[in-house]
């Protein structure tokens, strides 16, 4: 454990935006390789694997480049000498108002683009409800992680809280809107 730890310690100060696009890649699969396992109970048999490549997609290709960037920018940008706590809660408000807000509703269009469905409904079914629900987790999170983690490790932390936030997120978007759910007759028509 101790060997691979120094590798990835080293692989992050070699190539931090790839170690950490690729780390992020892998943790947004599991996510929703978790989320169609333990929560949907598909078994493993009926694992949507184009599903599970879309949450990789979106991890590696732009959560975990665009959250690697953001971070270093706080770290940078956000800054009251001598006041650290301002700082670190300045540094949430801004993750919290501008990043996740914009990561939302940029992982919800992609996610319908990439369906094939349009991002306008899934923005209007779920948006809101997955931002509520993100306030009511990542404000304590990144407090935390600004607070305790060195500025390299940030994306990690935030990857592996974002095994059981990604299954969620997972979740949350493969259900059918609310308009699809009104077009289905009960009991089925057969």
């Amino acid at each position: 454990m101790a060997s691979a730890l120094r590798w990835y310690q080293a692989r992050l100060a070699s190539r931090p935006l790839l170690t950490q696009s690729i780390t992020t890649a892998v943790l947004f699969a599991t996510g929703d390789t978790m989320a169609q396992q333990g929560v949907e109970r598909r078994g493993f048999r009926n694992q949507d694997l184009n599903r599970t490549a879309r949450m990789a997609f979106y991890g590696g290709c732009i959560f975990g480049p665009a959250a690697t960037t953001w971070f270093g920018l706080l770290q940078s940008r956000v800054r009251f000498p001598g006041r650290p706590n301002l700082e670190i809660v300045a540094r949430v408000a801004a993750d919290q108002c501008i990043f996740a807000s914009t990561n939302l509703f940029v992982f919800l269009s992609t996610m319908a683009v990439l369906e094939g469905t349009d991002p306008k409904k899934k923005l209007e079914s779920t948006y809101w409800n997955a931002l509520s629900k993100n306030w009511m987790v990542w404000p304590w999170v990144q407090f935390t992680n600004f607070k305790f983690v060195p500025l390299e490790h940030r994306v990690l932390v935030v990857n592996v809280v974002s095994l059981g936030w990604n299954c969620y997120l997972s979740y949350l978007n493969s259900q059918p809107s609310a308009d699809a759910m009104a077009e289905k007759t009960y009991p089925p028509d057969v």
